[in-house]
């Protein structure tokens, strides 16, 4: 650094703020520093660094349990890039969590977080009295939530109107003449997945529509469970006329189960899901499903983070629109245009 500072023409202090992109250093003077760096082949160590600063340029996003096809689901992957986008612009690193076998989501945060890892958190999930998140507000670390919080209402967040949504999903299905619509969803003590049963239950009862409990039913947000909730409600019913999945690669289960058994969609049944991933798009037929902008989600609640890092206000709870993308699972063929 003392060689590079002595190139320059300024203070190693000027040096360390340029490596840090502070905002103080003019470009002119940032541009002749990294130029200087690149000849000498000089990196700074992150390590060192750390140590001195108490920083470590390194955001982490918690993932859900490792059971999860985490990297399989496209949702999780659009996140990651709008949460990407925005630590590249800060020059940032990325460290991505989960849960080792037998390890709770508090154990994760402590090991994260006493470890000196990451310099704040962005969570991709939160659960029904989610003891991650009490964990994070008494040790005062810096967090983003991707979804909304139950027990407090000061968590800085950003989500959908799940609610609102689901019930604009349920209330499509209805004015195509649906009445017998079934719900599979993912964990019960799942934030998002309560709101869409919420919603769904709304649609129902505001048009006069009579819920049974058993078109209701609930697994892990996997391809695999999906197709097992198809085959249970097929069991219980012979006259379904729609289904509603919490998630698009749930959906692909639930396609699947009902190809096998010669329910023709969306003659018979029609289907429709939320996320509105690649998975939905690309699947024979297409299926209907709820724009949550993603990558949105996920740039929206860096942006916050890095908020956070400045002491910048913001208000705690963003909300990013959706929209109803239709596509051939509830579109017969007479009423396409």
């Amino acid at each position: 650094m003392k060689d590079v500072a002595k190139l320059a023409g300024v203070s190693t202090s000027t040096v360390s703020r340029v490596i840090s992109n502070d905002s103080r250093i003019s470009n002119r003077t940032k541009k002749k520093v990294l130029k200087i760096m690149e000849e000498l082949n000089y990196y700074p160590n992150t390590i060192a660094r750390s140590l001195a600063n108490n920083k470590t340029d390194t955001i982490g996003v918690i993932m859900p349990s490792y059971k999860e096809d985490i990297f399989i689901n496209p949702f999780f992957q659009k996140v990651l890039k709008g949460i990407s986008l925005i630590a590249s612009q800060h020059f940032f690193d990325i460290l991505i969590v989960t849960n080792h076998k037998e390890e709770s989501d508090v154990d994760v945060l402590r090991r994260i977080i006493k470890g000196k890892r990451v310099d704040g958190l962005i969570l991709t999930r939160s659960k029904e009295e989610d003891e991650g998140i009490k964990f994070l507000k008494e040790n005062k670390f810096p967090f983003v939530l991707i979804g909304s919080c139950l027990e407090y209402d000061d968590i800085p967040s950003v989500d959908n109107d799940n609610e609102q949504a689901s019930y604009d999903l349920t209330s499509l299905l209805i004015k195509k003449d649906r009445k017998k619509i079934t719900f599979i969803g993912g964990e019960l003590d799942s934030v998002v997945m309560k709101e869409r049963y919420k919603g769904y239950l709304k649609a129902l009862k505001e048009h006069n529509i009579t819920f049974k409990e058993d078109y209701f039913i609930f697994d892990r947000f996997l391809e695999k469970s999906g197709y097992d909730l198809t085959s249970r409600l097929m069991e219980l019913h012979d006259n379904l006329d729609a289904i509603i999945v919490a998630d698009d690669l749930m959906s692909l289960g639930v396609l699947k189960r009902l190809k096998e058994g010669e329910n023709r969609v969306p003659e018979d049944i029609m289907l429709a899901s939320f996320n509105n991933t690649i998975l939905a798009k690309y699947a024979n037929p297409s299926i209907t499903s709820i724009e949550i902008n993603s990558i949105e989600l996920g740039r929206r609640a860096c942006e916050k983070l890095f908020d956070m890092f400045k002491e910048k206000s913001r208000e705690n709870k963003e909300i990013i629109d959706y929209k109803i993308i239709e596509r051939e699972s509830t579109s017969l063929k007479e009423n396409i245009n």
